[in-house]
């Protein structure tokens, strides 16, 4: 187990490869990680750093590999968490630059937005039992950068991944979807699109069985290391598809009929 010092070292050397633009690695010794608490422990310090650098705050979560597709792609069977900064969520239409990731990923989901604090509750929360206190959904597209890792030996790498704020660098956002109904979430249909041309699509309940079950399944866990979900934070719920690597000039866009879509290009 990591103690305070011990993972605000580690939370500074993951600082110092980004700013290196290092390929991603495990953390070794001394910063090995060896349970999900020593990576949750590391992220805290980690992304305490980041709004300290980058002069922001915190607005909400995001969670991954919670699809069958991702689960797959990255060789590991269980969902995490990261945190979403403030200045980091941007309008669709938004345009990316390459230059400023070592390498670009992009990732197609359902997001969902707060609307008020969420109790503790002694019961698990469910899919159910959550969407009272949801404000709206949103078609989006996540933005990270896997720093050209590798993936047939990432599973060995997941607590590194957590800890590295599950590679967040983004969020972008369509427009407010309300009214919202729990078999409509369920039985969405998402498609991605690159350049025009169709690279993947899944539905809702690809995401958990719902995306919804994601929101409850990210409520349990931030009340089990002492936190809870505000009004206003923004939950992503994890890629319906596969993670897609765009090339500068790419054009992206994710289209959910009858409910919505959301685009980014790069330059």
């Amino acid at each position: 187990m990591l103690d305070t010092t011990a993972a605000e070292l580690a939370a500074a050397e993951l600082l110092r490869q980004h700013t290196a633009r290092q390929p991603f690695a495990g953390l070794a010794s001394p910063w090995a990680l060896a349970d999900p608490a020593d990576a949750y422990r590391v992220q805290d310090a980690y992304v305490a750093r980041l709004l300290g650098v980058r002069n922001t705050t915190l607005r909400g979560y995001k969670i991954a590999l919670t699809t069958p597709a991702m689960r797959e792609m990255v060789g590991f069977h269980d969902s995490v968490s990261g945190r979403l900064l403030a200045d980091q969520i941007v309008p669709s239409g938004h345009v990316l630059a390459a230059r400023d990731y070592v390498r670009l990923i992009v990732e197609f989901e359902i997001a969902f937005e707060m609307a008020r604090d969420l109790p503790a509750s002694a019961q698990p929360w469910t899919g159910t039992s959550i969407l009272a206190h949801v404000a709206c959904a949103y078609p989006a597209i996540e933005i990270a950068d896997d720093r050209c890792a590798d993936y047939a030996t990432l599973n060995r790498a997941i607590l590194t991944l957590a800890a590295d704020n599950a590679w967040n660098q983004g969020l972008a956002l369509g427009a407010p979807v309300r009214g919202l109904g729990y078999d409509m979430l369920r039985d969405v249909v998402g498609i991605a699109l690159l350049d025009g041309h169709e690279v993947g699509r899944g539905s809702g309940r690809d995401v958990l069985g719902h995306p919804l079950d994601a929101l409850a399944w990210l409520a349990n866990h931030v009340q089990d290391r002492g936190l809870s979900l505000r009004r206003g934070d923004i939950v992503t719920t994890g890629s319906l598809v596969k993670s897609q690597f765009p090339h500068p000039g790419a054009q992206i866009r994710f289209v959910l009929p009858d409910f919505g879509e959301v685009s980014l290009s790069v330059a």
